[in-house]
């Protein structure tokens, strides 16, 4: 088993694997990451896909491999993926379970959204990960191997939650105006990603999110109150427009509502954080 990008999640699926007595090897970016995992008691190595592809070395002749690297943070392409999959030895079965976001579908106007949803991205963002999914099609049809293609929602969690935005009084937009936003704990994340390299179906897409919709500014407020924390000082949407980052403003310029029936069927997993509130009471209010 390889894990490209073995971060957060990386580093949740490694510890399993751990357990289970299996062999795993991961692959980041610096040679800082992979000394830490090499202090963790991972097999781990630095390739910078933005510079270099893997060593016939770091990759298995066949197997599993959960591709996690993000994309790089500008443009409307997906490089790392490419350099990746040109090193992958012919010839070979591979089977590489994919995240990438459900930012693909576009601004879906608080629409529910299954699988079938064609996949229209506004934001350079969302068109890298994009990109990269089309890389992996292109690449199970010239006879890659196998692909699974999870689109995941935000990511919350110990340590992935808003606490230096709310310490530092960052304004929030008010309820009224917010969007439709989908989340998933990052352990139920982790399950699922070892449910689709189980049980997911050969060139298939999963939505990942706990099937519990809500809103960015209810989002923020819950955690707020968790932690002890002032709310977000509330703002309108034009007030949005003119305070807050691009980057957030591209999340709040999207409303969708995700279905992820097929996920919990297909794959089999039962989330043990099945809402906001089931998740957030298991982040320790003294422990950020």
């Amino acid at each position: 088993m390889l894990i490209v990008g073995c971060g957060d999640v990386g580093r949740k699926i490694a510890a399993r694997v751990q357990l289970r007595g299996e062999p795993v090897r991961c692959l980041v970016r610096s040679v800082e990451s992979a000394a830490s995992l090499l202090e963790a008691g991972l097999d781990a190595s630095a390739v910078d896909l933005d510079r270099q592809a893997p060593a016939p070395g770091d990759l298995p002749d066949q197997g599993q491999i959960f591709y996690l690297a993000p994309p790089p943070a500008s443009g409307d392409r997906d490089p790392r993926m490419r350099r990746f999959l040109a090193a992958l030895p012919p010839g070979k079965r591979q089977r590489i379970v994919y995240i990438s976001t459900t930012g693909v579908y576009g601004d879906c106007a608080g629409e529910l959204v299954d699988e079938n949803r064609p996949a229209i991205p506004q934001t350079d963002r969302a068109r890298r990960r994009h990109d990269a999914e089309q890389q992996l099609r292109a690449w199970r049809a010239a006879g890659g191997g196998e692909i699974v293609i999870l689109r995941v929602a935000g990511i919350y969690g110990p340590g992935k939650l808003p606490l230096e935005r709310l310490k530092k009084r960052v304004p929030m937009i008010e309820e009224c105006d917010a969007p439709w936003t989908n989340r998933i704990h990052i352990d139920d994340l982790a399950t699922v990603c070892e449910a689709a390299m189980a049980h997911g179906i050969d060139n298939e897409i999963y939505n990942v999110s706990d099937g519990h919709p809500g809103n960015m500014r209810d989002y923020f407020d819950r955690v707020a109150d968790r932690y002890g924390l002032p709310r977000a000082p509330a703002i309108s949407l034009r007030e949005a427009r003119a305070t807050l980052s691009p980057g957030m403003l591209s999340y709040l310029g999207e409303s969708r509502r995700l279905d992820n029936r097929k996920m919990l069927g297909q794959l089999g997993v039962t989330l043990r954080y099945p809402d906001l509130a089931s998740g957030l009471a298991s982040c320790h209010p003294d422990v950020p």
